[in-house]
C-alpha cells in the first residue's frame, strides 16, 4: 500500500514537473531562436505547438512578423540601402566619410522590384497580425531581452551580434550623438532596461504595430512613384545604378560638390512628390488599417487595465511598477491616450475635419481625399489647390481637440504615441 502510494505520489511530481519543463522548454526555444536570429526555424518549432500552448502561439506571431521584415531588410541590403552613405555625405552634417570595409556587389534595383518587396511585406504583416491577435487572448508571459533579438539582414544565414537589436539602438544612438550639432537632443548611448515579460497584451500590441508598418508600404504602393524612384532614390541605394549615378556630380553652386549635389536631389525629390494614385484599393487600405492600428490600441489597453500581475511590463498600466522611472503610466495618461484615438478615429472618418492654414472656417475632409483624389502632391495640398475640393463646413480639429493628450504628455505626445501605438 505504502509502495502505491509513493508511486502515485512520484508520478504525479513527474507529471507535475513535465507540464512545467514543457512550458520552460518553449519559451527556452523561441528565446533561442530569437537571439540566434534563427527566425525560420523558430516559426516552424512554434507553429507544431501552437495549438496548445500560449506562449509558442505568441512565438508563432512575433517569428512571422519579424520574418517579414528581414525579409524586406535583405531584399534592401542586396541593393545596398545606405542612407549613410547617400545622403549623410554632405561636409554640412559633420559626419566623417564612411570607410569601405567591403566589396560585396551591390545588385542593380529597379523600380518594378522595389514595388514587388513592398507588395510583399505588406502580405508578411498581415499574416502576422491574426496570429497575434490569436495569441493576445493566451494567458502567459515569456521574458525576452529585446537588445538581443537578431535579424539576419545580409541573407548569409548567420546573424551575428552586429545584427542585434541592441546593435541597432548602439548605432543609432551613435550616428545621433554625431548629428547633435551641440543641441543637447541626441539620444543617450547607454541601452535602458531590456528585458520585459510579454504577455497577451504586447501580442495585440505587435498586431497593431504590424498594421502601422503595412500601412506605409501600401501607402506608396497605392500611386505610381516611378519618377520619384528614378529623381532621389539612389541616396539611399547609392551603387545600384539608378539613374542619376549614370553621370558623375563634380561641379558646385554655392557650398561644395557634395553639400549643392545633396541640395539639388532634396528639391527634386519634392518636386516629384506629385504622384498619381494608381491603386486606390490600397489607399482604402491604409485607412482601414489606421482604423485597425486604432481598434487594437483600445483592446491593447483594455487587456492592460485588466492585469493582475506585475512581472516587467513593456507598457505598465497606471497600478503596475515601471521597470524605467520614465515609462511610469498614470491613470491621466491612459484617459488621455483613450480620448486621442477617438479624435483621430474621427478624423479617419471623415466626422471631424483637419483645419488648413489658408481657408479659416473651412475644414479638410480626409476621408473624401482618401476615396476621391487622383494625385498626392504634398506642396500643393499644403498651399491649397489641390485642398479645395475636399474643404467644407463643419466641425474642425483645433488644439482643443487634443487638449486632453497635450495638458498631459505635452511635448513628449510623438514619443508616448511610438510607445503605445
Amino acid at each position: 500500500m505504502m509502495f502505491s502510494r509513493l508511486a502515485t505520489l512520484l508520478a504525479f511530481w513527474l507529471a507535475l514537473a513535465g507540464t512545467t519543463m514543457g512550458q520552460e522548454t518553449t519559451a527556452d526555444t523561441l528565446r533561442q531562436h530569437l537571439y540566434d536570429g534563427r527566425l525560420a526555424d523558430g516559426r516552424a518549432a512554434m507553429e507544431a505547438l501552437a495549438e496548445d500552448d500560449a506562449t509558442a502561439a505568441f512565438g508563432l506571431g512575433v517569428f512571422t512578423l519579424l520574418e517579414g521584415v528581414e525579409e524586406l531588410a535583405q531584399a534592401l541590403y542586396v541593393h545596398g540601402f545606405n542612407p549613410q552613405g547617400g545622403i549623410l555625405v554632405s561636409p554640412f552634417f559633420g559626419m566623417p566619410a564612411e570607410e569601405q570595409q567591403e566589396t560585396r556587389e551591390i545588385e542593380p534595383l529597379t523600380y518594378a522590384a522595389l514595388r514587388g518587396y513592398l507588395e510583399a511585406f505588406s502580405a508578411d504583416m498581415d499574416t502576422a497580425m491574426p496570429l497575434l491577435e490569436v495569441a493576445g487572448a493566451g494567458d502567459f508571459a515569456v521574458e525576452i531581452d529585446v537588445s538581443k533579438i537578431r535579424i539576419d539582414i545580409d541573407g548569409d544565414g548567420a546573424a551575428s551580434e552586429a545584427e542585434s537589436v541592441g546593435a541597432f539602438w548602439a548605432m543609432a544612438a551613435g550616428m545621433g550623438q554625431q548629428l547633435d550639432m551641440g543641441t543637447g537632443v541626441a539620444p543617450d548611448t547607454e541601452l535602458p532596461e531590456t528585458v520585459f515579460a510579454f504577455d497577451g497584451s504586447d501580442a495585440v500590441w505587435l498586431a497593431g504595430y504590424s498594421q502601422v508598418l503595412a500601412s506605409q508600404s501600401d501607402f506608396l504602393l497605392a500611386h505610381d512613384f516611378e519618377t520619384f524612384f528614378n529623381t532621389a532614390l539612389h541616396r539611399l541605394f547609392p551603387g545600384a545604378g539608378l539613374p542619376m549615378e549614370s553621370r558623375q556630380s563634380e561641379g558646385a553652386l554655392f557650398m561644395d560638390r557634395d553639400t549643392d549635389a545633396l541640395l539639388a536631389d532634396a528639391i527634386a525629390m519634392i518636386h516629384t512628390i506629385n504622384w498619381p494614385i494608381t491603386e486606390r484599393e490600397r489607399l482604402l487600405a491604409v485607412q482601414e488599417r489606421a482604423l485597425r492600428v486604432l481598434d487594437l490600441s483600445r483592446r491593447n489597453w483594455d487587456l492592460i487595465l485588466a492585469e493582475t500581475d506585475d512581472n516587467r511590463e513593456f507598457v505598465p498600466s497606471p497600478y503596475q511598477t515601471p521597470l524605467i522611472a520614465d515609462m511610469a503610466i498614470n491613470k491621466a495618461m491612459v484617459e488621455a491616450w483613450l480620448e486621442t484615438l477617438d479624435v483621430t478615429e474621427a478624423i479617419v472618418r471623415g466626422e471631424l475635419l483637419l483645419p488648413h492654414w489658408r481657408y479659416p472656417g473651412l475644414g479638410f475632409d480626409l476621408s473624401a481625399w482618401v476615396e476621391n483624389a487622383e494625385r498626392t502632391d504634398f506642396v500643393l495640398l499644403f498651399t491649397g489647390f489641390d485642398a479645395l475640393p475636399y474643404l467644407q463646413e463643419g466641425e474642425i480639429a483645433d488644439a482643443e481637440s487634443f487638449a486632453a493628450a497635450n495638458r498631459v504628455f505635452g511635448g513628449s505626445i510623438w514619443n508616448y504615441a511610438l510607445w503605445f501605438n
